[in-house]
């Protein structure tokens, strides 16, 4: 009785929203969930007659079966989607998710590299080897700017725009970007086009990609996590440390620094400020110091 709903909803977050694939299936997937529990209960209302009692009833479910938090969070948001949806469309008059509470998540704060760890690990890479020179652009494109691993192995060369310092970026939802560059980044960029990809043989239809393997194709974000592990180990640092962590270390040297979260916000390409706000925690040595600076309680005490 749902398909139709459900694949209405799926060419709404495909053409409205611009999802990717991966997205568009985390959100019918937790639709699912929630018709499986109305088929459980012996009973089909149409979304329309669907009231705020049932889906407490089906939070309390899915808790009951064990899901975490983070998961019932995750379906909430599915469902208060699915009836934005439905109300856009006029299936349903009302949207009984407006009342509805997210279970309490722990924010738990990223995990950070310094500025002279980052600096320890870029240093680590051999540069006498082609792929060291190719990793040695690699890295310090991502610390510069900041990129998700996937918007890294899938940047183009046609979205570079170094003689002005930007690059386009294509993130989550395909949504598009423009991230300034630092100078070192370029610099290391154009030192790998001109010794190293130029010499290659590139694969067909991977001409605008970036970053190539020895066999002329895209990058693999697995390739990236290890080669990553391998300079971590080499570097002496005793961190997990992910390509992930390169991001999270961008953002809170800028926001440490005193960049303005909005524009943070911008180069990390969150949706939500409030995302980006995580990034606003910083080091017990730097909020001491500053106590011990500016406060007049504080000054000399600490």
């Amino acid at each position: 009785m749902w398909d139709s709903y459900k694949k209405g909803f799926k060419a709404w977050l495909q053409l409205e929203k611009s999802l990717a694939d991966h997205s568009v299936d985390a959100y019918l997937h937790d639709i699912n969930k929630f018709t499986a529990y109305l088929s459980l209960q012996e009973t089909e209302p149409k979304p329309g007659d669907i009231t705020l009692k049932q889906l407490e009833a089906f939070i309390k479910w899915i808790n009951e079966l064990g899901m975490t938090a983070t998961s019932q969070a995750r379906i909430i948001s599915g469902l208060r989607s699915f009836y934005r949806y439905c109300v856009l469309e006029q299936i349903s008059s009302q949207d009984p998710t407006v009342l509805m509470e997210s279970p309490k998540l722990k924010r738990l704060l990223p995990d950070t590299l310094s500025f002279e760890e980052i600096d320890q690990i870029i240093a680590a890479i051999d540069l006498s080897k082609a792929e060291g020179v190719r990793n040695k652009a690699i890295f310090e494109t991502m610390y510069s700017c900041g990129l998700r691993v996937s918007e890294l192995v899938n940047l183009r060369i046609s979205n570079l725009y170094l003689d002005v310092g930007f690059i386009k970026v294509i993130g989550k939802g395909d949504k598009q970007r423009l991230v300034p560059i630092g100078s070192s980044a370029i610099r290391h960029i154009n030192i790998y086009k001109q010794n190293i990809r130029n010499k290659q043989s590139i694969a067909l239809g991977q001409e605008d990609i970036l970053f190539l393997n020895r066999r002329g194709r895209g990058l693999t974000r697995v390739m990236i996590f290890l080669v990553l592990k391998q300079l971590v180990s080499k570097a002496g640092i005793n961190k997990v440390v992910s390509p992930h962590t390169f991001r999270h270390s961008f953002a809170t040297h800028l926001v440490e620094g005193g960049a303005d979260l909005r524009a943070v916000q911008e180069m990390l390409g969150h949706e939500s400020i409030t995302t980006t706000e995580i990034y606003t925690h910083l080091d017990r040595d730097y909020l001491r110091q500053t106590l011990r600076e500016f406060h007049p309680g504080f000054k000399g005490k600490l």
